[in-house]
């Protein structure tokens, strides 16, 4: 990822800083934050020097977040919301889950950092772990839903893929991009389909579950979390969503 400056004029603290995490601390919550991203240190100086400008941004306005649904949570026994970022795209890519059971998240994953990767590469990247994490589960006789925000994701798999494997893994226009990818997903969502829902979810509208595999994403590309890790860390939902969105 390149490395940008961030130009805080009004904050906790005001100046040029290297760091997303510092100047979101510096932001976060404070009324009337302004701040602003550069390419180079020398851009940020100069805007930093010449006052704020009328277009200097403001801290998103989080949506309201929504838990699943009691109806959902009667229904599956674990519910596996699966997410990418990449940043930029192509660029530095990430892959992030959230694990529920009976409509509390129980679980948090995140990694696979790919400094060469696509949004669509951590989408499906994404989804493949879910599907990892929904074999075992469906092997214990779970019910199981695994929401992607992903409709590119989705279509590969629940869709397309029947398809290109008829044709031989071939598709009229050219060539299928991430077809290993696919391949191995596809393999693994034909063996358990009858037991699994997969779902689309519209993404960055409050969905709990979504916004939390997002954080989780884009917490693998900040840190390159090359493996697939748990996060250990206490689930404190409300604090998770003041991380850096994807």
């Amino acid at each position: 990822m390149a490395q940008k400056f961030y130009v805080v004029w009004a904050g906790r603290q005001t100046g040029v800083f290297s760091e997303w995490a510092t100047t979101h601390a510096l932001v976060d919550k404070f009324a009337g934050a302004r701040f602003k991203a550069f390419k180079t240190r020398a851009e940020a100086e100069r805007a930093f020097q010449s006052g704020m400008p009328r277009r200097a941004f403001a801290p998103r306005k989080p949506a309201t977040i929504r838990a699943p649904s009691a109806t959902d949570a009667e229904k599956f026994d674990v519910q596996i919301y699966c997410d990418g970022a990449c940043e930029p795209n192509p660029g530095n890519a990430g892959s992030g889950m959230a694990i529920y059971r009976k409509g509390v998240v129980t679980q948090l994953w995140y990694g696979l950092y790919n400094p060469a990767g696509t949004n669509n590469t951590a989408e499906l990247t994404g989804l493949h772990q879910a599907l990892l994490f929904a074999e075992q589960e469906i092997a214990t006789g779970s019910c199981v839903q695994i929401l992607s925000d992903s409709k590119y994701a989705i279509s590969c798999i629940a869709t397309w893929a029947s398809g290109w494997e008829k044709k031989g893994w071939k598709r009229q226009g050219g060539d299928i991009k991430n077809l290993d990818l696919i391949k191995t997903a596809y393999a693994l969502y034909s063996s358990m389909e009858p037991q699994l829902t997969l779902t689309h979810v519209s993404a960055h509208v409050g969905t709990e579950g979504n916004e939390l595999a997002d954080r989780m994403a884009m917490n693998a590309v900040l840190n390159k979390t090359a493996e697939f890790r748990q996060y250990e860390q206490p689930i404190e939902v409300q604090s998770i969503l003041l991380m850096r969105a994807g």
